[in-house]
């Protein structure tokens, strides 16, 4: 199977000698969701960031087998890279329907509405709320909000970032409800950056541990059914932040 994203020696710096990742390789194969999971410091988001262009990076990431360097943020999103950040970032004033219409800015006004139909659709929850003011959604729906206004750009991968921050169970339970419908509807390629190891492994087709800023181990979800699997997993690589 074709890799759609390959990263390949990715180390991120802040400053002179701050270094937040190190020498970080993995692939996400084309339809397939990967999961990037560790403690507040790991260097989760880093790696999303530096995917999506919004900071600088060593090493090499490859897209459908095009190298990204020098590529810039907003062409990364015309190529299907999306970034869904932590904390959802949406913007509170506007409706619903005019933050999924900021997520499509460069699209047709037909493939927009279009798209804006199939976002609604996707996530009922907010499309009997869609001209209301995005404020009033709660936090489960304005993470959907959140990965709805991803979709209108018609990603071929979509970074998310923490998903269930946040969340009390049951919303975080109909998030991944969600996006499980979009793996099984699309070949959409995920990146899901979590500390939620239950959830992600029921998303995911692959897990990657991350300690430090550095790749401490991987894991295919299948591996992770085993219940021995899977606690040895959080005791050698989550520990107490599982």
């Amino acid at each position: 199977m074709t890799d759609l994203l390959n990263v390949s020696g990715l180390s991120v710096f802040y400053g002179a000698k701050a270094q937040a990742v190190e020498n970080v390789s993995f692939a996400v194969p084309s339809g397939k969701v990967v999961a990037l999971l560790g403690a507040n410091g790991a260097g989760k988001t880093s790696i999303m960031k530096a995917i999506a262009g919004l900071i600088p990076a060593r090493g090499a990431i490859s897209f459908d087998g095009v190298d990204l360097a020098g590529t810039p943020a907003r062409e990364r999103v015309k190529r299907g890279i999306v970034y869904v950040p932590e904390g959802r970032e949406i913007v509170r004033e506007m409706t619903v329907r005019e933050n999924l219409v900021l997520g499509g800015y460069h699209l047709g006004g037909r493939e927009r509405k279009d798209r804006t139909a199939m976002v609604l659709d996707l996530f009922p929850e907010i499309a009997n709320k869609a001209d209301g003011a995005a404020w009033r959604l709660s936090g489960g729906e304005q993470q959907m909000l959140a990965i709805g206004r991803g979709l209108m750009a018609g990603p071929r991968l979509l970074l998310l970032d923490e998903p269930s921050l946040g969340l009390a169970p049951m919303l975080v339970r109909r998030v991944f409800d969600r996006l499980r419908a979009i793996r099984q509807e699309t070949d959409l390629g995920i990146v899901l950056v979590e500390q939620n190891l239950v959830m992600s492994m029921r998303l995911c087709d692959d897990l990657y541990f991350l300690r430090g800023g550095m790749l401490v181990g991987h894991r295919s979800a299948e591996e992770l059914k085993d219940s021995a699997a899977r606690q040895e997993a959080i005791d050698v690589y989550l520990g107490a932040a599982a």
